[in-house]
């Protein structure tokens, strides 16, 4: 009996790259051009994963649509800048056993891999050429055809794309946001404990991931303990 397929679907900044680097220094830019104070590296570390369009507005509630609207352009515009100074391996580096591990579950056949990312399809493309990471995922969902984060809508089309049950799936991540959006597809949810918010804020997961070697045995345990 062959058995099922199973789907492993990764965030990206903050649990795949260290891009926070990059993250700090945009928004700060964002926010002089705005000539509003900047928010603390916390503040910023903390509304990663949601789409600029929420995230900006959650981080200076006083003003107004329009200058938000303009900031999410500047934060946009100084990333790429950052990035092109650096490129984008340096400056989103993969962190320790990444790639390893993705190599190791893509080589499974009855593995798939994916992506959920706050990240636009353009700046993914730009890491995905980076890393050389694009012949790991077959199914890639980016904040320009969903919802922000947690809404659930990444990880629904993620499924149906790939014909996988929410069961045989797991969403690994590293913020609260990551563990709102899996539970409420139904989705088993793993944390990391090296990413952007506190690791004791993600309660909830099926497990905490501190080292990415750990990976294949945890997702065994999981899904025997499903079946």
């Amino acid at each position: 009996m062959t058995a099922p397929l199973k789907l492993v679907i990764f965030d990206v900044d903050g649990t795949l790259v260290d891009s926070q680097g990059d993250i700090v220094a945009a928004m700060a830019n964002a926010f002089d051009r705005a000539g509003h104070p900047a928010p603390s590296r916390e503040a910023t570390l903390g509304i990663v994963g949601l789409s600029l369009d929420k995230a900006i507005p959650r981080l200076a509630p006083e003003l107004g649509p329009e200058t938000h609207s303009a900031m999410v352009e500047w934060y946009k515009d100084a990333y790429v800048a950052l990035r092109a100074q650096a490129g984008a391996a340096a400056s989103s580096p993969l962190y320790p056993y990444a790639l390893e591990t993705l190599t190791a579950l893509h080589a499974q056949p009855e593995t798939l891999l994916g992506v959920a990312t706050g990240k636009s399809r353009r700046g993914l493309d730009k890491l995905f050429e980076a890393h050389d990471l694009a012949r790991y995922f077959v199914t890639c969902q980016v904040s320009d055809h969903h919802p922000s984060k947690p809404h659930p809508a990444m990880l629904q089309a993620a499924l149906s794309e790939t014909g996988v049950e929410a069961r045989d799936a797991v969403m690994i991540g590293d913020t609260t946001y990551d563990r709102d959006m899996a539970l409420a597809a139904g989705v088993p949810f793993i944390g990391v404990s090296w990413g952007y918010h506190d690791v004791d804020a993600l309660t909830g997961a099926a497990a905490i991931l501190r080292d990415f070697r750990e990976l294949p045995g945890i997702l065994t345990n999981i899904w025997e303990a499903a079946a």
